[in-house]
């Protein structure tokens, strides 16, 4: 039996640009916000896959001005690589398909708004890092990223959702959800509570560089987990970096922190045995290595100074919005357990205090590069 709505997508397979018929679907079952599925169409004889998926709501309040920055920003990133005569676009970058009265979204009867891209073929993604060459080429699809971005023409891109890394806002929201204990939690996670309460010092620092102008706003993706950069399936190289929902103005030091976060540990993100949560010194130099060889190009000395704080400052901030949804009912984050939320915050929470342990040395290896 199918594992998908089976009706309902075959209604959204009729309303984009795509030649043929769908002949079945299945579940995405990788991210934690959209609902995803993998379909396979018919086209002349020959088996077609493309992505469709229903944008959530409840997080992306404002589906509309999510299509317009993704349509901005990889419309730009496909004339960079037309610009250099590249090859294999379509895997190089995510391609929308528009929907036959050429919008970037269909918009359905119940209020959905739904999106359709090529899928990305002969290519992986992989939920951590297994080797120094991986975090290389994650460091480096995401410096790309950056980089083509810097000169994007026209008006400042919509925050999808405000104050998205704001620190001192979800610290904020932390002492609300404790305060208020509404579900009754607290007292399983009274360790984790205590120790996030004792990081305050953190919060602020990088957003009192940014209010003194030490680092600048720029375009960033604001979600680069590890498994956001396909990797190709034969040489292992970057193709490209997905899930484009978050791209807004930020700061650099937000995706670099997070790529920390998920490809220095060997770890899952919601990893039990807290024992073999790791800072891998090799996993951290290959990935600033990867990142700096075109990040490097645009980066700022002040901004370069903060990189090794910021994979600490990332970790913290994700491990508190984890603590959060658990302490009001895990509503935000997707859970497929009891407790799900608190072991992904005690999980961060270690990584946070590996990083520390070793930030010294991190920065250390970020100057010399």
């Amino acid at each position: 039996m199918a594992n998908y709505p089976e009706a309902k997508l075959q209604e959204i397979s009729k309303q984009f640009q795509i030649y043929g018929e769908i002949l079945h679907a299945e579940t995405c079952k990788i991210g934690h916000i959209n609902e995803t599925y993998t379909a396979t169409y018919l086209q002349g004889g020959i088996q077609v896959r493309y992505i469709h998926q229903k944008i959530n709501q409840t997080v992306f309040k404002n589906p509309v001005a999510v299509m317009e920055n993704l349509m901005r920003v990889t419309l730009h990133i496909r004339a960079k690589l037309e610009a250099q005569s590249a090859r294999d676009i379509t895997r190089k970058s995510l391609t929308v398909v528009p929907t036959k009265s050429g919008r970037s979204f269909y918009h359905d009867g119940d209020g959905e708004h739904w999106r359709t891209f090529v899928f990305v073929e002969n290519a992986k993604t992989f939920e951590s890092a297994e080797t120094p060459e991986q975090a290389f080429q994650a460091g480096k699809a995401f410096g790309n990223f950056q980089k083509t971005l810097v000169d994007l023409p026209g008006d400042r891109l919509h925050e999808t959702i405000p104050d998205f890394h704001n620190t001192r806002k979800r610290f904020i929201a932390l002492q609300k959800a404790i305060a208020a204990d509404h579900c009754n939690r607290a007292q399983n996670a009274a360790r984790e509570i205590e120790f996030a309460l004792k990081q305050e010092p953190l919060v602020d620092v990088l957003l009192q560089a940014q209010a003194r102008g030490d680092i600048p706003e720029r375009i960033t993706h604001n979600d680069t987990k590890f498994n956001n950069v396909m990797l190709d399936n034969h040489t292992g190289e970057d193709l490209c970096v997905v899930d484009l929902d978050t791209v807004m103005p930020g700061i650099v030091h937000n995706d670099f922190g997070d790529m920390v976060r998920t490809t220095a540990s060997p770890t899952l993100e919601d990893e039990p045995d807290l024992s073999r949560v790791q800072m891998r010194l090799p996993m951290f130099e290959a990935l600033a290595r990867g990142y700096l060889s075109n990040a490097g190009e645009f980066l700022s000395p002040a901004e370069r100074s903060y990189l090794a704080f910021s994979g600490k400052l990332i970790t913290f901030t994700i491990g508190i919005r984890f603590l959060t949804d658990y302490l009001l009912g895990d509503t935000y984050f997707r859970v497929h357990r009891p407790d799900h939320n608190l072991d992904r915050c005690r999980t961060q929470f270690r990584l946070v205090e590996c990083i520390a342990e070793q930030e010294d040395a991190m920065q250390r290896l970020v100057d010399q590069i």
